[in-house]
């Protein structure tokens, strides 16, 4: 199988809220993260398509991050959700990640 990702990922473990719009918060692990997404491990799933926030705290990061996307794939162990916007601090928190 062919992975056609644009951007280079680097694997973390660390707890999200995700936070849909209009709806209960979910909680999560992050498993996985890029400048363009990030996939969530979680018992409860989010539909496609849902917009949502992703509050976290990096590794490395001094505060937690409020990360916009929406949801692009589900499967049973979890959910893809690719960014919308990042912001300049977003944006280089993940980059700092990514150089580690």
């Amino acid at each position: 199988m062919q992975d056609n990702r644009v951007h280079p990922r680097v694997t973390v473990d660390v707890p999200v809220s995700c936070e849909p719009r209009g709806g209960a918060p979910i909680a999560g692990m992050a498993k996985d993260i890029s400048i363009g997404g990030i996939f969530i491990e979680a018992t409860e799933s989010l539909p496609f398509g849902t917009e949502i926030t992703i509050a976290v705290r990096l590794p490395g990061a001094k505060v937690e991050l409020r990360l916009p996307g929406i949801v692009r794939w589900v499967k049973p162990a979890g959910f893809g959700v690719q960014f919308g916007s990042l912001g300049a601090r977003e944006t280089h928190a993940i980059s700092e990640l990514l150089k580690r």
